[in-house]
C-alpha cells in the first residue's frame, strides 16, 4: 500500500511539473505572438536626451529590413571580435550570423533623423531553467552615440518588455574581461551573478571567461524560489 501512494505521489509531482512547464512556454508563447512590444508604452518610443533626437522600434526579425540585420551583424563583429577572440568560445562568423538572423530573435532599434540605424539590441523570450525569461543576446552601440544614456535606456526597455509579458528574469552573458560592461550591468544596472553562471553553478569556476547576469521582474521576485523544471536548462519553446 505504501509502495502504490508513493507513486501516485510521484505520478502527481509529474503531473504538476508538466503543468507548470507548460504555464511557462505559454507565457513565452504569448510574447512571441505579440505584433509589437513597445506598443503599450509610446513614451520609451524616442530617445531625446544629451544631444540625442532618435526613434526606437521593436520589431521580430523576420518583419525587418535585411540590411538592418546586416548592419548589426557588422556592428556587432566591429565591437565583439576580438573580445570573442579572447575567450574560450573564439570567434564564429557564421554561428554569429545565424543566431541573429533567428525567426526566434527580436530587435531593438534606434534610428536617428535620416532613419539610419545607430544601436540595437537582439533579445529573445525564452526558457531558462524552467522559468520564462527575457535573454538579451546584444546590445550595440554604434561610437558616436555611446556615453550619452542610450545602451542604459535600451536595457530599460527591455525591463519594461519583461514585466509587461511577465518574464521572471531578464538575463544576458557577459565577458569577465569586457571590463566597462559587466562594470555597466553589475553597477549602473544592478543584474546580479545568476545562479546558473559557471562561478555560481561550480561547472568550471575561474577557468569560465563570462558571467551569466540576471535581474528579476516583479514577477520572479513574487516567485523567487519556485521554479520549476529541476536541473535541466535550456528552451523548451521552439
Amino acid at each position: 500500500m505504501r509502495k502504490s501512494n508513493r507513486a501516485k505521489e510521484k505520478k502527481a509531482r509529474r503531473q504538476e511539473e508538466r503543468a507548470a512547464m507548460d504555464a511557462v512556454c505559454a507565457k513565452v508563447e504569448a510574447a512571441n505572438k505579440l505584433d509589437d512590444p513597445l506598443a503599450a508604452f509610446p513614451a520609451f518610443k524616442k530617445y531625446d536626451r544629451n544631444g540625442l533626437n532618435l526613434q526606437i522600434e521593436c520589431k521580430r526579425v523576420t518583419s525587418l529590413n535585411p540590411l538592418s540585420v546586416e548592419w548589426a551583424f557588422e556592428l556587432t563583429r566591429a565591437n565583439m571580435q576580438a573580445l570573442y577572440e579572447q575567450s574560450e568560445w573564439g570567434w564564429k562568423e557564421r554561428e554569429k550570423r545565424e543566431e541573429m538572423n533567428d525567426e526566434r530573435a527580436w530587435y531593438l532599434l534606434a534610428r536617428d533623423g535620416d532613419s539610419a540605424p545607430v544601436a540595437f539590441s537582439h533579445f529573445r523570450f525564452d526558457v531558462e531553467c524552467g522559468e520564462e525569461v527575457l535573454y538579451c543576446y546584444e546590445v550595440q552601440l554604434e561610437s558616436r552615440v555611446r556615453r550619452k544614456g542610450l545602451g542604459k535606456f535600451l536595457i530599460q526597455i527591455l525591463q519594461l518588455i519583461a514585466n509587461s509579458t511577465q518574464m521572471k528574469k531578464v538575463m544576458l552573458t557577459v565577458f569577465k574581461h569586457n571590463h566597462g560592461a559587466y562594470q555597466f550591468f553589475r553597477e549602473a544596472l544592478q543584474f546580479e551573478i545568476d545562479e546558473t553562471s559557471p562561478s555560481m553553478s561550480g561547472c568550471c569556476g575561474d577557468d569560465c571567461s563570462y558571467e551569466i547576469l540576471s535581474r528579476r521582474t516583479k514577477h520572479g521576485e513574487a516567485s523567487a524560489g519556485h521554479t520549476h523544471g529541476g536541473g535541466h536548462c535550456g528552451g523548451c519553446c521552439h
